[in-house]
């Protein structure tokens, strides 16, 4: 399989024979759903509900990586926490592979994103993102990574310059500020001293959060990894300083019905966002091959891009030496 183009043989006819090898039987209807990581379709079932199909992206995690998201995913809903898990066979089996590829399969399940202006909305988020820091601090992760400042941020940073993705003309000023940022970053971390590592969701953005009548239900732990707490946190808080500290209070009013949360990582917010923005730009980097990225990002890699990005950094700068964000 060419790891530049790692899906050129995942046709309909795969897909479809993938699923129906665990015993289901496909109506024929297929929907590639919105994902470029792995390849996710809908699966028509023959006098059923629709399944997901998820085929693992080839090289990117070990079996083992798979199977603790997967197991995590189970922990959780064995607490009752509204989590998507994949569905097992008959021998309680949910990594399988066919014709080369890995994949799982997972209840489809619909919802809207939340209402994060709600804070009755955003207190019920937080209870259950508070227990799934109940059960992710009980034991580490064994084969997942860690999300810090070595792997979000220098080592992006790195394949970045070393592979000539930042134009000629834009790397001193790229340099520059990520360099600077690095030190913020690495000084955030000491101010908030030490900092619990859990097993986290990783990727909890409000699209990952799907709501429906009787709530929120969370998808796509294909990020899981040790993580501060807070990095389930921020990304649902957005707009000005003070919206998000009222946004933040709101959350936290649920969280702390389930799980101690520790103030002093307030300090890495900023920090965190930054990792995400310099990490994002290396993941387009390095998925750049398979022809998905090129079709679906045409904008990357122009000047008008770096511009922008490097500007959007500077502007971290600034952010990253603010007080963290008021609580009560």
């Amino acid at each position: 399989m060419d790891t530049d183009t790692p899906y050129e043989s995942l046709s309909p006819d795969l897909i479809l024979s993938a699923v129906e090898q665990l015993g289901l039987v496909c109506s024929g209807h297929l929907l590639a759903l919105n994902s470029y990581e792995n390849r996710v379709y809908q699966v028509g079932i023959e006098d059923a509900r629709p399944v997901v199909a998820k085929f693992y992206r080839p090289n990117r995690w070990s079996d083992a990586s798979i199977q603790e998201e997967h197991d995590f995913a189970w922990e959780l809903r064995e607490q009752e926490i509204p989590v998507v898990a994949p569905q097992k066979d008959e021998s309680g089996a949910t990594l399988h592979q066919y014709g080369g590829y890995r994949f799982a399969v997972f209840p489809s399940q619909g919802g809207r994103w939340p209402n994060l202006d709600d804070r009755e909305h955003l207190a019920w988020i937080g209870r259950f993102i508070g227990r799934i820091h109940a059960v992710g601090s009980a034991r580490p992760f064994a084969s997942r990574p860690t999300l810090d400042a070595q792997t979000f941020g220098v080592e992006s940073y790195e394949y970045l310059l070393e592979q000539g993705f930042v134009p000629a003309h834009h790397v001193r000023s790229y340099r520059e500020v990520v360099e600077q940022l690095l030190v913020g970053i690495r000084a955030a971390y000491e101010r908030a001293g030490s900092v619990e590592l859990i097993r986290a969701h990783g990727d909890c953005h409000p699209g990952n959060i799907l709501w429906t009548d009787d709530g929120p239900h969370f998808v796509d732990l294909d990020d899981c990894r040790m993580a501060p707490a807070v990095q389930d946190i921020w990304m649902l808080l957005s707009g000005s300083r003070e919206e998000m500290g009222v946004q933040l209070n709101a959350f936290l009013d649920g969280y702390y019905d389930f799980h101690e949360f520790q103030p002093r990582e307030l300090h890495l917010v900023e920090s965190l966002r930054t990792l995400r923005m310099i990490h994002y730009c290396a993941w387009l980097a390095r998925r750049w091959k398979d022809p998905a990225f090129p079709r679906n990002f045409p904008w990357f890699g122009g000047a008008h891009y770096w511009d922008e990005h490097i500007n959007n950094l500077r502007e971290q700068l600034h952010r990253i030496d603010e007080p963290p964000l008021p609580w009560r």
